[in-house]
């Protein structure tokens, strides 16, 4: 009786596609959350949680992104520089003015797994708040 063996794939087998989104008026969270499964790989077939098999995300347009309820205001966003007393805080609404593109990289840093893996699949990502994006021919290559 022959035995089936579990499909590793490796990743140089799977070669990684860059995909461009349009983040006109589309909300914050569904957006990000198909982001996070393009960047980990999930919508591949060859699919293999401990290897790179996940693709390019160039996002466009953030500064358009929409929220919903009452987030723009009540959102807080938190950083510390490792210092007493040096707790920074910023609401959605400030954030989205000065940087529209680190809302939708730390929604989808979030979406991703924090480990040595997800920290690769990030650096996919590439978010820019216009339409201009300087990736033309990676995308034009990948078609």
């Amino acid at each position: 009786m022959k035995r089936n063996k579990t499909y590793s794939a490796k990743s140089h087998e799977v070669p990684a596609d860059w995909h461009v989104i349009d983040a006109t008026g589309q909300v914050l969270g569904r957006l990000c959350s198909q982001i996070s499964k393009t960047l980990q790989g999930k919508h591949k077939a060859a699919y293999t949680p401990h290897v790179l098999t996940g693709d390019y995300v160039v996002v466009i347009n953030a500064s358009k992104i929409r929220v919903t309820g009452k987030k723009l205001l009540q959102k807080t966003y938190y950083r510390h520089s490792g210092y007493t007393g040096n707790l920074k805080s910023t609401i959605l609404r400030d954030m989205l003015e000065e940087h529209p593109d680190r809302v939708i990289k730390l929604a989808v840093k979030g979406m991703l797994p924090a480990t040595k893996r997800g920290r690769e699949m990030l650096r996919r990502l590439k978010v820019y708040s216009d339409q201009t994006h300087p990736h033309q021919a990676q995308v034009a290559a990948a078609k």
